[in-house]
């Protein structure tokens, strides 16, 4: 049986995700650009398959409606809830929650549409089959989506839950201004990092981008250190365990290097290797990003970089990220080589840029990633 499903995930990483979703056997029929999401079908094994193996996306939710309206009011939107057969959704003892969401500018608010919702939902199941539902905001057996984006309305059954995808389970400690996991997975395979390179983060903070890049290399399933999807609710557990049974892991000896100015850190992303039983291929060292050159394990030279450096947000001000970002850039180019891939994800894109004109780098490639409420830019960067 075929069904429709959409997509969440940090908007701008739209292709990245969609080819991950191919990947995994699904067929995207219409992607939002920069808005977060990508609308795809496929069959009901998509629907574990997507939760435990997908590294770049934050959510999947089964596709029930997809509507424009001209004008959309309160009353459209409990039309379409009531028209849907909510009994193949939801059982008689179970209970249910509305996540609403809106965006634009409307007469409503995002409370409304879940009160609206909600009472759709109560009135059709008891029409259809005179019980009425329990509803249970806090710990609900079944998460409807209701979505009211500008005068589009998107209606679905959350498969995730609401812990997102990137929450992966396995974060023993907790930098101040750790990266996602989903954007850290999506830089990796951006990066096109092969199993002989070396791949070197230069502030990598609690290792999410390293522990990331050994999970995808390893096989380590980015699902593996969470057991709590949503969907095991409506469908059960079987769909799960047999993926599950078909992952096939590897200790494959890795060229990953993570260099972090603080120690305290440092013992955190260790501990979070750990976790993931990735800490035997990733070396950890207590150095300076603007002094590259001194740490003997890089003298060699590194393949690939990718690092989320200091914003001066949570951290400092833009005095120092210059500072930071010239003189890293310029410690950079004594490691790297003409073939280096270099991907820096950062919320200061015009001292980047400066920096990378400053220092004779070519930016090859940028583009606009949304996350944690910040705006921020991802830079491909090619020594000249």
């Amino acid at each position: 049986m075929k069904f429709k499903y959409y997509a969440t995930l940090p908007p701008g990483l739209e292709k990245i995700s969609s080819d991950e979703i191919e990947e995994l056997g699904g067929r995207i029929f219409r992607i939002k650009e920069g808005k977060g999401r990508i609308f795809f079908e496929g069959d009901f094994e998509l629907i574990p398959k997507v939760n435990y193996l997908s590294r770049t996306i934050e959510r999947t939710i089964i596709l029930l409606k997809l509507e424009e309206f001209e004008n959309i009011t309160l009353d459209d939107i409990y039309k379409s809830v009531y028209e849907i057969d909510w009994t193949e959704w939801i059982r008689e003892e179970q209970a249910f929650a509305i996540r609403p969401l809106r965006a634009g500018e409307h007469d409503f608010t995002s409370i409304d549409v879940g009160r609206v919702a909600g009472q759709a939902v109560i009135d059709a199941y008891k029409n259809a089959k005179g019980v009425r539902l329990k509803v249970n905001l806090d710990n609900p057996d079944v998460i409807i989506r209701v979505d009211v984006i500008f005068n589009e309305l998107i209606i679905g059954i959350d498969t995730t839950g609401d812990e997102g995808l990137h929450r992966r389970g396995y974060r023993a400690y907790n930098h101040p201004a750790h990266l996602n996991a989903s954007i850290a997975s999506a830089l990796v395979k951006l990066s096109n990092w092969k199993d002989d390179e070396i791949l070197l983060d230069p502030m990598c903070g609690s290792g999410t981008i390293l522990v990331e890049a050994a999970m995808i290399k390893r096989n380590i399933p980015p699902g593996k250190f969470r057991d709590d999807f949503a969907f095991i609710k409506i469908f059960g557990r079987e769909a799960l365990d047999e993926i599950k049974s078909q992952i096939v892991e590897n200790k494959k000896m890795l060229k990953l290097y993570g260099v972090e100015k603080f120690k305290k850190h440092i013992s955190g992303a260790v501990k979070n290797a750990e976790n993931v039983g990735v800490v035997d291929t990733i070396k950890f060292i207590e150095g300076d990003a603007t002094e590259l050159e001194k740490i003997d394990y890089l003298k060699d030279g590194v393949d690939v970089v990718i690092t989320n450096p200091p914003y001066g947000i949570r951290i400092g001000g833009k005095k120092m990220v210059r500072n930071l970002y010239n003189n890293f850039l310029n410690s950079l180019k004594k490691i790297t080589h003409d073939d280096s891939r270099i991907i820096i994800i950062t919320a200061e894109d015009k001292i980047l840029r400066n920096a990378a004109i400053n220092n004779n780098y070519k930016i090859k490639e940028e583009f606009r990633v949304m996350y944690g409420g910040l705006d921020t830019v991802v830079f491909v960067l090619k020594n000249e």
